[in-house]
């Protein structure tokens, strides 16, 4: 492998690398495809070759679900205090890794390598956040009904399942599995074909650090084969998915068949509603930073951008300007701030739902198109602002990319209406001095998740899930979800009558 940029590969990282093939890792060991079959995975930034994955049959993601199932009993008895203590040793290795992890994922998800050191230090707030509420949690809750003795048990469920989408590799990853292993869970991790080194890089770390083998567990493989294998498995106890809605829909039907208890994460069209008393400077560049956050792809980003019409015509002005300079570049040259889409079928879909809105009668307020990078072939595409009405195809259908779509509004009922005219649910924000016009707002958008003059917003505590089309089964980064992965026994004896 070899990647040319202006940052100097970690020793670190091109001995990873240098392994070239990468198996599966199940139970402590590494885990080949019976047949051999590889998947390459390609830096996005420069079109080389980083390394291949195995691509596992259907009979080897079973037997990686039955090594967790056969780890689950030590892992789920090891006392609380001695599980918190191994996984606080591996939330510290992670962050003595940081930069190591970072240039990884970089690397295979295209993302900048700032952005990739927070993305691994999110991970690691994670699995503490959720480790310390697992300490806190009471195993036994007395139940006061009268004439009898009762209360509820809390144990954990056995082997969870997750599937992990490419744009946040290991910052969802930490999401998923965090509250999972804190409550004695043990997990099997399918990353996505894409962006699987930095899972795999963890479970070896796992391991290095004293995890049992077993508890943590990383499939490879295509969706469509060693996915769907995952989520048809009978054995799994619960099932977390992040991804597409429709690939969602069929995560879903798998589970529901076999009664597995399913956690949907799926997209968005996020709006930001911005009024006429705002910076409008400020929030434009604020709402520029967030759909260029790696290259729009993110589920909650705002993608519809609605402004009062007294400041429309200053706003798109500011926005286009500031779009136009956006620097776009290798994820590993310090000077990009913008980087590369994942794949080449990634940038056809921003690049055809460019075509596709004009042909639907967009406006289009800044052109968009491939973006040159001197020095490197990749997968780049320049920021774009269409606009008009919100029944356009690129206003309603999720584009994943940095692509904005903008329309005026004149009251605040009719800003309110616009936002929720879409089947998505997952997150808006509102942009306002008035405060009470702000909580009004916020409170009337239907969506999981509404902010207040910013926008995606993760603090540890708060909630974050989706509705309608954006999502089920509950959310993330919660005491809630941390229950999410206890199972409740109640326990009554009826007392004598005295």
């Amino acid at each position: 492998m070899s990647v040319t940029t202006k940052t100097k590969l970690l020793a670190e990282v091109e001995a990873f690398l240098s392994r070239g093939v990468f198996p599966s890792f199940v139970g402590g060991q590494d885990l080949p495809s019976s047949n051999g079959t590889l998947i390459p995975t390609i830096d996005p930034g420069s079109g080389t070759k980083l390394a291949d994955i195995h691509d596992l049959e259907p009979e080897l993601i079973d037997q990686a679900v039955d090594v967790a199932n056969a780890a689950f009993p030590d892992w789920a008895d090891t006392p609380q205090a001695e599980r918190s203590a191994i996984l606080l040793k591996l939330a510290d290795a992670v962050e003595e890794r940081k930069e190591i992890i970072a240039q990884i994922e970089a690397l295979d998800a295209g993302k900048i390598e700032a952005q990739a050191q927070g993305d691994v230090q999110n991970f690691v707030d994670t699995l503490r956040y959720f480790v310390k509420l697992s300490d806190q949690v009471e195993p036994r809750t007395k139940l006061s009904i009268e004439g009898h003795e009762a209360w509820t048990y809390k144990q954990p469920w056995g082997a969870c399942a997750f599937i992990f989408p490419w744009n946040f590799p290991f910052l969802l990853i930490g999401w998923g599995i965090s509250p999972a292993l804190a409550a004695g869970n043990t997990v099997v991790i399918k990353p996505a074909e894409d962006t699987s080194l930095s899972a795999l890089y963890l479970a070896h770390l796992a391991k290095e650090v004293g995890v049992p083998d077993g508890v943590i567990n990383v499939v490879t493989g295509r969706g469509a084969t060693a996915g769907a294998a995952l989520s048809n498995n009978k054995d799994i106890k619960r099932m977390s998915f992040t991804g597409s809605p429709e690939v969602g829909q069929l995560v879903g039907e798998a589970c529901g068949r076999n009664l597995v208890p399913v956690k949907l994460e799926l997209g968005g069209k996020g709006a930001a509603v911005v009024f006429n008393d705002v910076d409008v400077e400020a929030t434009a560049e604020a709402l520029v930073g967030a759909i260029t956050f790696h290259t729009g792809q993110v589920c909650c980003d705002a993608t519809r951008w609605l402004i009062h019409k007294d400041i429309y015509d200053e706003f798109v002005g500011h926005c286009v300007s500031r779009l136009k300079n956006v620097r776009i570049g290798h994820p590993l040259d310090p000077e990009s701030q913008m980087g590369p889409v994942v794949n080449p079928k990634q940038c056809e879909r921003v690049l055809g739902y460019l075509d596709k809105g004009k042909a639907d009668g967009a406006e289009c307020l800044l052109e968009g198109g491939v973006a040159d990078v001197e020095g490197y072939t990749g997968n780049y595409v320049k920021p774009a602002l269409l606009a008009g009405s919100l029944d356009n195809v690129a206003a309603r259908e999720e584009i994943f990319g940095p692509v904005a779509y903008l329309s005026p509004f004149e009251t605040e009922d009719e800003a309110i209406r616009m936002a929720n005219n879409t089947d998505y649910g997952l997150a808006n924000s509102v942009w306002t001095s008035d405060l009470d016009r702000a909580s009004r707002v916020a409170e009337s958008m239907v969506a999981g998740n509404s902010w207040i003059n910013a926008h995606n917003v993760f603090a540890h505590g708060v909630p974050y899930g989706g509705v309608n089309k954006s999502g089920m089964g509950g959310g993330v980064l919660s005491i809630e979800t941390l229950m999410d992965y206890y199972r409740s026994t109640s326990v009554v004896r009826p007392l004598p009558n005295e």
